[in-house]
């Protein structure tokens, strides 16, 4: 499970530095864009009042937003979908048969505005385009915070939902996407309080070496190693209080009881090598399974990235990636329709961080670093029970920004994202 020594992400970004350090790429401006939508200007929003205790308890349909990433473009997937998508059940069967297909989406256009993984997927968290820079200021750096509230804390901030069953599932390659949990915006009113959990490998080992110092009879030597360990993979995410050492003798939880309890379970039926369980967005699909069964989410965002290998260059990288993401989906839906819960209750929603650049001339075209038109065309689909998505026709083609997918999470699950630039997805406003 160790990350390779060299990161394809800075090698290819490094390449395209020098080029936007000469373009200027500067902080956001407030934004607008031209296909209809409202302004993008951020909306100057006061601090949320404390809310009214106790909250009431969620009703609504349950959420899976699924980031079809990491950098997914129209033309393998929607631009031609009788010859060419790699993603046949996603647009048959969720687009065409049970939502709604949105294949002009976009993401907008301006200085500062990059099309990438983190910055897509806070794009989407928010309902707001902005400019990240790495939070420790390193070079290439990719570790973002996001600066309003995210779509998990707005749920548990309106709703008795607990932070068990407001669930990121992430990738083995992306440990600077493990922290999206909450925003910065405590100031607002919102941030550690309302929180998400993440779902990875990462924290599965941090468990592991938390269940090692509770239950195992070490020798001081190895238990001081083992601590070290801890603390510093807990110690990644900076904003969280550190743990005393000899607190972990008191507590009888790492994370809570029915986190704790989930990877319990995977570790008795997995093991504790990581060389049984599956690997890449096949991974992603099983901890998201065994948490719809074992955790019951009301809100899950599954972050998919297999794609993104193909910065190595052979396209059935990509193509292949494609079709695990969409098998994977399907996996999904079924366990939903044969869970009485989740049947007849459950809302997918379905769009890539980005997009991919198209340049055949390029040894390896496709890119997404650069900003290119194609880098930013995308799509979405928002598939479910009639009663939450309206099916007066299955193609909606007209465009829409990318970010108008957050308010649609909100407007079904029926909280307000104050904080967004722009109204729901067209059927959803």
């Amino acid at each position: 499970m160790n990350l390779p020594s060299i990161n394809r992400r800075n090698f290819l970004l490094a390449a395209g530095a020098v080029a936007a350090g000469a373009a200027g790429c500067v902080k956001v401006p407030h934004v607008s864009i031209q296909d209809g939508d409202p302004p993008l200007a951020k909306p100057e929003v006061p601090a949320v009042p404390a809310p009214a205790m106790p909250l009431p308890d969620y009703k609504g349909p349950n959420v899976v937003l699924i980031r079809f990433g990491g950098g997914v473009r129209r033309l393998e997937t929607v631009m031609e979908p009788e010859h060419t998508t790699y993603c046949p059940f996603v647009y048959h069967e969720l687009g065409k048969k049970h939502g709604l297909i949105y294949p002009k989406v976009e993401i907008h256009n301006a200085p500062g505005i990059e099309t990438s993984h983190g910055q897509g997927t806070l794009f989407l968290l928010t309902g707001q385009y902005d400019s990240y820079k790495d939070v420790g200021d390193k070079f290439l750096g990719a570790r973002f915070e996001a600066k309003v509230p995210t779509l998990f804390e707005y749920l548990r901030r309106t709703y008795n939902v607990p932070e068990h069953q407001a669930l990121i599932v992430n990738g083995e390659d992306r440990l600077d996407e493990e922290f999206y949990e909450f925003s910065s915006a405590s100031h607002l009113g919102f941030g550690l309080h309302y929180k998400s959990v993440t779902l990875s490998l990462y924290r599965f080992k941090t468990w592991l070496l938390w269940d090692e110092l509770k239950r195992d009879k070490l020798s001081d030597k190895s238990r001081q190693e083992t601590l070290k360990k801890f603390l510093d993979m807990e110690h990644k995410d900076y904003r969280v209080a550190k743990r005393a050492p000899e607190s972990i003798e008191k507590d009888s939880y790492w994370a809570s009881k029915e986190i704790d309890g989930y990877w319990e379970r995977w570790k008795n039926y997995y093991g504790k090598t990581g060389l049984v369980n599956p690997r890449g967005d096949r991974l992603l699909t099983e901890l998201a399974i065994r948490a719809i069964r074992e955790l019951r989410p009301k809100l899950m965002m599954i972050n998919y990235n297999d794609p993104d290998y193909v910065h190595w260059g052979p396209p059935s990288f990509y193509t292949n990636a494609i079709s695990i993401i969409d098998h994977g989906i399907r996996q999904l839906w079924d366990v939903c329709q044969m869970d009485e819960e989740y049947r007849d209750n459950t809302v997918f929603v379905i769009v890539p961080d980005c997009g991919r650049d198209n340049s055949r001339g390029a040894a390896v075209p496709f890119q997404h670093h650069f900003n290119g038109r194609s880098a930013r065309e995308i799509f979405a689909v928002v598939a479910g029970p009639k009663k939450y998505v309206p099916r007066a026709a299955s193609l909606v083609d007209k465009t829409q920004t990318q970010i108008r997918v957050t308010t649609t999470v909100g407007k079904l699950m029926g909280f307000k994202v104050s904080h967004a630039q722009a109204a729901a997805l067209e059927g959803h406003a």
